[in-house]
């Protein structure tokens, strides 16, 4: 169990003052001038050394990603845009830094951007964000006029503008190229690539796009060391982690803890356990709507890590758990999530536009047991067309939860198949 010490986000419930002279008490923006002394390779080579893997969900290293931008700055300015879209079902911890701990983003902004060398940052908020978007303003706005961005910024020698900017709610503008045509002021759809953001990202300019906490925890890295974030957590999963803590549980919440930590401890210390005891425990999706289910056999010792969940058929994501007990019906859930990526696909490439809506009629059919046993079979091929063939993941994201139904719960389709098929069977004798 992580120590109060070690913990990164110290307001993230909000108890605290939010404002700059709270954050400061609590140790942000202390002599930031002084980290960003290092140098740009030095911050690079520090956040490599962390082990600190991207949060957004697909765990790329993030000293890698942002050595991947040009080391000299040529006629094209460099950009760092910030996601905080945050559309993934189940994922909300990036609301409550942004709600209570905005200072640390502002912070970190200042300080990737520099390792870049970008002197302007976007931050990119979700649209229904509005009070978020509101806090994440207010804490900008006292930055500058505290002097800590605009004209050599915190007293670094750095000249940085930060730039707030509200999207308008679309799932796919979560993709990084599709952030960046929405922010370019063009319909929400992803790039093809090459080439990467790196190369040829906002106004064709070398960009990272990174999540809010991946950036947020950046200074607190950097003041306790590489060594600090590296020590915390399991072996290529360092450091602490928000967990987004949904469904059939206790008292459902966001807490940050060591990578690494077992599911059922996690629900059991933070959320009072599943809803009815453990043994209620149906399933849990473990990373946000768009990772495969895992059953309650493997929640029982899976830890909660990137690649402990990609060993057991699933992913971390965003760590947003969604527990299932044994009232839900498992079909009908992957049915909503089906209905959910059919809606939220911008429609760009055939198998998503086409094998979304495909999807998410059989699946609908599947929730009644209007099918045949055969079309199962016929579904599972269908997602593995989808997967791996679309530019962005959203292909993806709407394959693998009906991957993992069909994985863990085919007795269940089958056995609701006969059901209907049976009670269909005395109408048709009758007649």
């Amino acid at each position: 169990m992580l120590s109060d010490q070690d913990r990164i986000f110290t307001n993230l419930y909000g108890i605290h003052d939010a404002g700059l002279k709270g954050a400061r008490a609590r140790g942000d923006w202390d002599n930031t001038a002084a980290l960003i002394a290092r140098g740009r390779e030095a911050l690079i080579e520090d956040v490599k050394a962390s082990g600190l893997r991207g949060r957004g969900g697909a765990g790329f290293p993030t000293g890698l990603k942002w050595s991947f931008m040009p080391k000299e700055i040529g006629e094209r300015p460099h950009y760092l845009v910030i996601n905080a879209d945050e559309s993934e079902p189940g994922s909300c911890k990036d609301r409550d830094i942004l709600r209570h701990d905005p200072h640390k983003l502002v912070e970190g902004a200042l300080i990737a951007s520099f390792a870049m060398g970008a002197h302007a940052c976007y931050i990119y908020v979700r649209g229904e964000y509005y009070n978020e978007a509101a806090a994440l303003q207010k804490a900008v706005d006292e930055a500058y006029d505290a002097g800590l961005l605009g004209k050599n910024a915190a007293q670094s020698g750095w000249d940085f503008d930060l730039y707030v900017h509200r999207g308008a709610g679309a799932y796919i503008c979560g993709e990084e190229t599709a952030l960046i045509e929405s922010l370019e002021g063009k319909k929400g759809m992803p790039r093809l690539k090459p080439p990467f953001p790196a190369a040829c990202g906002l106004y064709g300019c070398p960009t990272t796009v990174n999540n809010v906490e991946s950036i947020a925890v950046v200074p607190t890295n950097l003041r306790r060391g590489a060594g600090w974030f590296a020590a915390l957590g399991l072996p290529k999963n360092a450091g602490t982690k928000l967990f987004s803590i949904s469904g059939h549980v206790n008292k459902p919440c966001n807490v940050e803890e060591e990578l690494g930590i077992p599911l059922r401890e996690l629900i059991d210390k933070y959320c009072g356990g599943v809803r009815g005891g453990w043994d209620n425990l149906l399933a849990v999706i473990p990373g946000g709507s768009s990772v495969p289910m895992i059953p309650k056999d493997i929640c029982d010792t899976v830890l909660m890590d990137f690649d402990s969940l990609r060993a057991v058929g699933s992913g971390l994501g965003t760590a947003a758990v969604i527990v299932m007990d044994k009232s839900t019906d498992p079909i009908k859930a992957i049915a909503r999530l089906s209905h959910f990526y059919k809606h939220e696909s911008c429609g760009q490439c055939t198998p998503c536009r086409e094998g979304t809506g495909w999807m998410e009629r059989v699946m609908n059919r599947m929730v009644e047991g209007r099918a045949e046993i055969a079309e199962i079979d016929v579904l599972y091929k269908v997602t593995k067309q989808i997967e791996g063939h679309t530019i962005c993941a959203l292909g993806d994201a709407a394959a693998w939860p009906i991957q993992g139904l069909i994985k863990h719960f085919r007795p269940l389709m089958e056995e609701r198949i006969a059901a209907y098929q049976a009670s269909k069977t005395p109408k048709m004798a009758a007649e």
